[in-house]
């Protein structure tokens, strides 16, 4: 899914030229030409970012993020033409992301918002969790009560598929292929040793599975979450 921006600047055409950059690269846009304006429009679209000019009509992009942080917890990059080191250390002392300076180029600001954008949702994105087991993706490792544990290969590779479809049946053949890139002939047994090992670093019991679940005759299920 796209992420959303909310663009605030009191220039109309800044605002449109911004709004056509991102949007040509797959980003959802809004815009606000002032604090009111943004604050109603924060509210109701729920940006995931939000590019936030300085200078408003009705109040300063310092003041404005301190309201829009009461609010939820978003990465916020300043736009301004104020180019003094007292206000661009102001903006990030305030908790903004970055600090852009105008005029500037389309590409700094793709790269800039790409790159904040990846580290604030990116390190969410690199962890999933089962009840009280986490598994780090980038790792390759799991953690459960302070203990990381190493998946092997296979291991991440049938976890990965399993977690993609988390919720519904994949089935032997699909697994097998994810393991092999072949047919299943031959390998049904070892890709129970596999599920045996694996829920041995996932599972709270591995003898009375609570997430990856064996459907007989089809082939297995990762749930959600912890079964009542």
């Amino acid at each position: 899914m796209a992420y959303r921006i909310l663009v605030v600047d009191d220039e109309s055409a800044l605002r449109q030229l911004v709004r056509e950059i991102l949007e040509q690269e797959g980003y959802q846009v809004e815009t606000a030409g002032d604090c009111a304006q943004a604050l109603e429009r924060f509210r109701t679209v729920q940006p995931d970012a939000v590019l936030l000019d300085v200078m408003l009509p009705d109040g300063d992009g310092f003041t404005l993020l301190g309201q829009l942080q009461a609010v939820r917890d978003v990465p916020v990059l300043f736009l301004s033409a104020r180019d003094e080191d007292e206000a661009r250390l102001r903006g990030l002392g305030l908790g903004a992301d970055d600090y852009i300076t105008k005029p500037f180029l389309p590409q700094e600001l793709l790269l800039r918002l790409r790159s904040v954008l990846r580290r604030v949702y990116g390190r969410q994105e690199e962890a999933g969790r089962l009840g009280e087991t986490e598994i780090l993706w980038g790792r390759g490792t799991v953690r459960r009560e302070g203990r990381e544990t190493a998946l092997t290969a296979k291991e991440l590779a049938l976890l990965k598929k399993l977690w993609d479809s988390r919720g519904n049946i994949v089935t032997t053949d699909a697994l097998c292929e994810t393991l092999w890139a072949g047919p299943m002939v031959g390998y049904e047994n070892t890709l129970m040793v596999h599920i045996r090992r694996l829920r041995e670093k996932i599972e709270p019991d591995p003898s009375h599975p609570r997430y990856l679940l064996t459907v007989r005759g089809l082939g297995y299920r990762l749930e959600r979450g912890d079964r009542p």
